[in-house]
């Protein structure tokens, strides 16, 4: 068995995988601010999101592909150029549209990043390990985003936005020499044919379902415009077209055999339904305290900090337990305990006390810390070495997927509850009947995250220990 240096590659990952995520959100705090000085409306400031999302949507179903073409250290080469370009545009950026081009390579960065990340894991580590490995990359996860709004919102109040990215810089190309000196070529390169026509059906499907998502969550026409129809639509008709392609193919881009194994898509059923409880209950929570409570954006970065910086520390200690005692243990009391909390962020009021929902909140990212990685790695566990590839790049392709339509969905109930209740009102415009109305609309979206915990939690009953039979790569050359 070849022997890693397995600090310093998960130490360069970790560093660049830490920076992708932080900036993502950090510059959601920034949006009102780049209205301001862009001139720009709030439609088209969400493209900043959309975008980022949108290039995630395409890319990550070529990973498995790219995973296969390029060598470990080619791959890494190529995304950290593309984060660093990226951020170096966007801290240098005059223009809306020198920043929306950042964001872009920020996103094609991240996307190359992020498979690269748990396909290294699969092979570095011994099955009996990688739940720890796993954590550490659930801390950066779930940690990263979490930082990103409160720091943002210290640099936006002292300095300009430009210096989220000037802050995120160094650190790129700390990560990037890390890797240069100690990341190996872990992964085989067998060159599949490339199918431009999967290729096509992918970016069109995958494309397609996230932009009509996001763009049903902005608001404007909802669910019912045009755009948002056809491109869901549109999209939808792809992904089967890219369905039956693949599973005709003898080399597919994307191996759908993956749905063989019955742990990998309870694993991904429990992924996916983490992803749209944290989206949903993530952008609801922080509208809800700023124009509900009347919050600044810096308090309620701060309030939001500490039951995802716990989340983040107890992501490895979650995979320790995980690798001891498999998953059932950790996940059905996880679903459990998440469905409690949001039962109670279904009552909350304006007069509920800001310790009382930091304690909710940190309940609920403990929660949600007990399901994600066992399930994600315990999915993966059952699937054969050749399958990692596609794997990851289904649960990462799917998981942009879901937090698209978690996202657009809790924005759609959150609007319409606001509206039913200032219907009713007699003083619409007051605001003391706005901030209700936002509670109101706020606590149906926690009634929809409960029921998808829920749903979770049936499914959770199902899970069972892998137990895993192969050989580890290296013995094989």
């Amino acid at each position: 068995m070849k022997q890693y240096n397995t600090r310093a590659i998960m130490a360069s990952l970790l560093i660049c995988g830490f920076v992708g995520m932080f900036s993502e959100t950090a510059l959601n705090i920034a949006i009102s601010n780049l209205m301001d000085v862009f001139q720009i409306s709030a439609a088209t400031a969400q493209w900043l999101t959309t975008g980022f999302l949108l290039t995630l949507g395409i890319l990550m179903p070529m990973t498995g592909l790219l995973l296969q073409w390029l060598t470990t250290r080619q791959l890494f080469i190529v995304s950290l150029a593309s984060s660093i370009v990226g951020t170096l545009i966007a801290a240098l950026a005059l223009k809306f549209e020198m920043l929306m081009v950042a964001r872009v390579l920020q996103a094609a960065g991240m996307g190359l990043l992020i498979p690269l990340m748990f396909n290294t894991i699969l092979v570095v580590y011994p099955p009996e390990q990688r739940g720890a490995a796993m954590g550490f990359v659930g801390l950066v996860i779930m940690f990263a985003p979490a930082t990103g709004p409160t720091v943002a919102g210290l640099l936006i109040e002292y300095l300009t936005w430009h210096y989220i990215f000037w802050l995120s810089l160094p650190f790129l190309v700390i990560g990037l020499l890390i890797g240069l000196k100690y990341l190996d070529n872990v992964t085989e390169v067998t060159r599949p044919r490339i199918d431009p026509l999967s290729i096509i059906l992918s970016t069109i499907g995958f494309g397609g379902v996230v932009f009509g998502f996001s763009k049903a969550g902005e608001g404007e026409g909802g669910w019912t415009s045009v755009v948002v129809l056809t491109s869901i639509v549109i999209g939808l008709i792809a992904l089967v077209l890219f369905t039956l392609r693949q599973m005709l193919m003898r080399e597919p881009m994307l191996n759908l055999r993956v749905f063989k194994y019955p742990m990998f898509i309870v694993g991904l059923l429990l992924v996916l339904s983490c992803m749209m409880i944290i989206l949903s209950s993530m952008i609801i929570l922080p509208m809800y305290l700023q124009n509900g409570m009347k919050l600044s954006a810096f308090t309620t970065g701060l309030m939001m900090l500490p039951g995802s910086a716990l989340n983040g520390i107890l992501s490895p200690r979650m995979g320790r337990l995980f690798d001891k005692y498999g998953p059932k243990w950790l996940v059905i009391p996880g679903l459990f305990l998440v469905a409690v909390i949001l039962w109670f962020f279904s009552s909350i009021s304006v007069a509920s006390s800001v310790a009382f929902i930091v304690a909710l909140h940190i309940g609920l990212m403990i929660g949600i810390s007990m399901v994600w990685m066992p399930a994600q790695t315990n999915g993966l566990n059952q699937l054969p070495p050749e399958l990692y590839p596609h794997g990851t790049a289904v649960m990462n392709t799917l998981q942009q997927v879901a937090g698209a339509i978690g996202t657009a969905i809790a924005i759609s109930i959150l609007t319409s509850g606001m509206e039913k209740y200032l219907i009713k009102s007699s003083v619409p415009s007051e605001p003391v009947e706005m901030a209700n109305a936002m509670m109101f609309g706020s606590q149906n979206v926690f009634v929809f995250a409960m029921t998808v915990t829920l749903i979770g939690l049936a499914v959770a009953f199902f899970i069972r220990r892998v137990n895993i039979k192969h050989a580890p790569m290296n013995s094989m050359h």
